[in-house]
């Protein structure tokens, strides 16, 4: 048996709730990408990037790439890592829109894998865009799709429950 170890570390300053409650949802997202703020652990325990040049409204990108740390039993990466990338840069999207101090959460998780990502993809490149902005529920779809090879690996779509601000 062959034994590695991975070790990462991650920001864990807490966020300001009275700083977040008074910033657009945008304005969040920009400052995450940028490292104004600090990133979600999720993001450092798979090793995910928010790109900051690739942040708008309704629209975020996320790169992540995938190793032998999120592999099945099958050898080829866990569906839970194309999944987790989906559900994170859908959210992110729909939190591109809200106005200071509201908040959501995620309602539906669908992902359809179009084909496996083999341990050495390299980079994938994940899209997350709001198709639908209601008041209270708002439809996101994401795209997991390799940077190099243009290869569309995973399709998926959220619902994300709004709750406006306090």
């Amino acid at each position: 048996m062959t034994r590695r170890t991975r070790s990462y570390d991650w920001d864990a300053t807490p966020l300001d709730p009275g700083l977040l409650a008074q910033l657009p949802g945008i304005e969040i997202i920009r400052m995450i990408a940028r490292g104004d703020l600090p990133a979600p652990s999720i993001a450092a325990t798979l090793g995910m990037t928010l790109l900051p040049d690739a942040v708008d409204h309704g629209s975020v990108t996320f790169e992540g790439e995938p190793g032998d740390h999120v592999l099945n039993p099958l050898g080829t990466v866990h569906g839970g890592f194309a999944a987790t990338l989906l559900d994170s840069a859908m959210g992110c999207a729909v939190h591109t829109l809200l106005p200071a101090g509201a908040g959501y959460g995620t309602v539906d998780l669908k992902v359809s894998f179009l084909r496996p990502i083999l341990r050495h993809a390299g980079v994938v490149r994940v899209e997350g865009k709001v198709i639908n902005a209601g008041r209270t529920l708002m439809l996101a779809e994401g795209r997991v799709v390799g940077r190099d090879d243009g290869k569309l690996y995973a399709h998926g779509t959220c619902t994300c429950f709004v709750q406006a601000g306090q």
